[in-house]
C-alpha cells in the first residue's frame, strides 16, 4: 500500500470507491453466489433488493479497516458479504415496519411481494449471513455478530417505542442510533482489522471509528430528511415525520420552541402528519435545528477521525478519513 503524502489526508468518494473497486467487485459476485436459492420467490425479492445497489458502505469499510491494518483474503470478502446480508436483511424488515413504499427510488419488496414475503426473504437473509458466518469456524467473528445482531434487534424494538412517541430526547434518540445503525458500522470494521491480524488496541481503535462513523451518517441521514432533494433522496422528504419517527431536527425544534408550536410539533408526530410538515420546517428552520444537527454530525466525523490517530498512514487510512467527512457533506 502507497504511503500518503500528508498525514491527515483524506480521499474523496470517487478515490475511496477506485481504491476499493476490485473487492467490491469480488464481494458483489459472492453476494450474487450465496444470495441463490431453490425457491423462487426468495430469488425475486433479494435480487431485487441487493440490485437497487445503495453506496455499499458497510462491506467496503470492512475492505477498508482490513487494508488499513494488513493485507486483504478472501476471508475479508466473506465478512463483507455476511455484514451486507444482515444490513439488506434489516432494510426488508424496517420497510415492513415502517410501511414505507419507496427506497432509493424504487419500489419497495414489501410494496411489490407484501408484508410476508418481505419478512421471510428477511429472515432467510439473517439465517444465511449465519451459515456463511459459520464456514469461517472463527469463534472471535462468530461473537462479534452474534452480539451486534442482536444488538440491532433490539435496536429496532427501541425504535419501534418511540413512533409517535413526542417525549422522545436527545438521549433516547441516540440510544436507537447506536443499536440500529452504529453497531454494524462497528462490526464491519473491526472484523476488517481482525481479518488482518491486527491487535487488540488497533481493533478497538477502528471499532471506535466505526461506532462514530455510524453516528454521524445517520443524524446525516435525519437531517437530509427534512432538507434533501426526494429525487436524489429515492425516498419522499419528511417520511420519517409520516412515520412518527422523531429524529434530531425534529426533537432540537421541539425542545427550542413555544407552548403553541411545540404543542402542533406533538399532534404531527402522534398522528403521523406529514400534511404538517410545512409547519414542521418552519419551526426547524426558526430554531436553527438543521445547522445544530449538522454540526453533531460533524462532531461525531471528527471523533471518527480521531479514533485513526494511532493507526500508521496509509491510503486506506486516508479513504476512511474520507469516508468520516463525505458521510457529513453528502447530499443524498
Amino acid at each position: 500500500m502507497n504511503n500518503v503524502a500528508h498525514p491527515a489526508a483524506r480521499l474523496d468518494l470517487p478515490a475511496i470507491q477506485a481504491l476499493a473497486a476490485g473487492d467490491m467487485a469480488a464481494i458483489d459476485a459472492l453476494i450474487r453466489d450465496r444470495l441463490a436459492s431453490d425457491v423462487v420467490l426468495i430469488n425475486q425479492v433479494a435480487e431485487h433488493i441487493v440490485s437497487a445497489g445503495g453506496k455499499r458502505l458497510r462491506p467496503m469499510l470492512v475492505m477498508l479497516a482490513g487494508r488499513a491494518t494488513g493485507t486483504i483474503s478472501a476471508e475479508h470478502h466473506q465478512l463483507a458479504a455476511i455484514v451486507e446480508f444482515i444490513h439488506t436483511s434489516t432494510l426488508l424488515h424496517d420497510d415492513v415496519v415502517d410501511e414505507s413504499d419507496l427506497r432509493r427510488g424504487r419500489s419497495t419488496a414489501n410494496a411489490i411481494w407484501g408484508n410476508a414475503a418481505s419478512v421471510l426473504v428477511g429472515d432467510f437473509l439473517y439465517s444465511r449471513s449465519f451459515q456463511l458466518m459459520v464456514e469461517l469456524d472463527r469463534m472471535p467473528v462468530m461473537r462479534i455478530l452474534a452480539d451486534t445482531t442482536n444488538r440491532i434487534a433490539e435496536g429496532e424494538v427501541l425504535q419501534l417505542l418511540h413512533v409517535r412517541n413526542p417525549d422522545t430526547d436527545e438521549t433516547a434518540y441516540l440510544n436507537v442510533i447506536e443499536r440500529k445503525t452504529a453497531v454494524l458500522f462497528a462490526a464491519g470494521t473491526t472484523l476488517g482489522a481482525l481479518a488482518s491480524g491486527a491487535d487488540e488496541a488497533t481493533q478497538r481503535a477502528l471499532y471506535d471509528y466505526g461506532m462514530q462513523l455510524g453516528y454521524a451518517f445517520q443524524i446525516a441521514d435525519d437531517v437530509l430528511d427534512y432538507s434533501g432533494d426526494a429525487d436524489a433522496l429515492g425516498k419522499n422528504l419528511g417520511d420519517d415525520l409520516a412515520e412518527g419517527k422523531a429524529t434530531l431536527p425534529l426533537i432540537h425544534a421541539m425542545a427550542q420552541a413555544t407552548p403553541d408550536v411545540r404543542a402542533r410539533l406533538r399532534a404531527a408526530i402522534e398522528s403521523g402528519d406529514v400534511g404538517a410538515l410545512p409547519d414542521v420546517l418552519a419551526a426547524i428552520e426558526a430554531a436553527g435545528s438543521l445547522e445544530y444537527s449538522r454540526a453533531r454530525a460533524l462532531a461525531y466525523a471528527e471523533a471518527a477521525e480521531r479514533a485513526l490517530a494511532g493507526l500508521a498512514d496509509n491510503d486506506a487510512v486516508a479513504a476512511l478519513r474520507g469516508l468520516a467527512r463525505y458521510a457529513v457533506e453528502r447530499g443524498h
